[in-house]
């Protein structure tokens, strides 16, 4: 064996060693901001991108890029570092979130519109037929 062969052999087990390790090493998320990890919250069991997350629940989104609260206020969409009072009560360790995959745009509203603006805030406050039909 030639060391040309011996180095590529190394190079490729010391790779796989990396990988090993990366892989037990827990949650992972891409970001383009350095530094903070993500809210407590925010928990991904895999290796994804991923900007927004929308809690449809209450209506609002985070930009884990930005670590901002995207919620409409007025008809307007605003960007806040903290929540409004009226969603302060909220845990969000426990509150259900879905990743928003595959946009990235700065401008949430066109994303809202296309996907998530005719779902209302919850199920909770539709209306139900109670008749039953034999």
């Amino acid at each position: 064996m030639d060391s040309n062969q011996e180095n590529k052999s190394l190079m490729i087990f010391i790779i796989l060693l990396i990988l090993l390790f990366l892989a037990s090493c827990g949650p992972v998320v891409l970001s383009s901001r350095i530094g903070e990890p993500p809210p407590s919250w925010f928990y991904p069991n895999r290796l994804e991108v991923v900007r927004y997350v929308y809690f449809p629940e209450y209506s609002f989104y985070y930009d884990l890029s930005a670590r901002t609260y995207i919620y409409l206020d007025g008809g307007v969409w605003v960007r806040r570092n903290v929540l409004p009072t009226k969603y302060r009560h909220v845990d969000l360790n426990r509150a259900r979130y879905e990743r928003i995959r595959n946009y990235n745009e700065e401008n949430i509203r066109r994303y809202h519109e296309e996907n998530n603006a005719k779902r209302g805030r919850s199920n909770r406050t539709a209306t139900r037929s109670n008749s039953r039909r034999n």
